[in-house]
């Protein structure tokens, strides 16, 4: 099993910058056998939905339209760590983000593939 914890999230003003972190622990083989990661966020009273994926390399990524030129996805294999940089916030990025990891190497928008799932931690963008 592969465990993901989030974190650095928090309250900031429309327009401010926030990052958020997912560090993923457990077995050694089973985290280097993680491929694609991803960050995927549920609005109070809306479904979770798609925000980002990256590559084992780090060199593919997919964005939702929502957040493209806003959010950047990257990852420290080194550290396990999954990232997201979120910048120009929006009271419609409010939500609980959560990361999420799969083994396969297709970079999906879908919830299903995805093996392993964070508890999530709070954005909140005050209108």
């Amino acid at each position: 099993q592969v465990a993901l914890a989030e974190s650095g999230g928090g309250l900031v003003q429309a327009g401010g910058s926030l990052r958020l972190s997912c560090r993923a622990s457990g077995r050694t083989e089973q985290i280097e056998e993680v491929e694609v990661m991803g960050w995927f966020r549920q609005a109070p009273g809306l479904e979770r939905e798609f925000v980002a994926c990256i590559s084992r390399s780090g060199e593919d990524t997919k964005y939702a339209d929502s957040v493209k030129e806003r959010f950047t996805i990257s990852r420290d294999n080194a550290e396990n760590t999954l990232y997201l940089q979120m910048t120009s916030l929006k009271p419609e990025d409010t939500a609980v983000y959560y990361c999420a990891a799969r083994h396969g190497t297709v970079l999906t928008r879908l919830q299903d593939p995805y093996d392993y799932w964070g508890q999530g931690t709070q954005v909140t963008i005050p209108s």
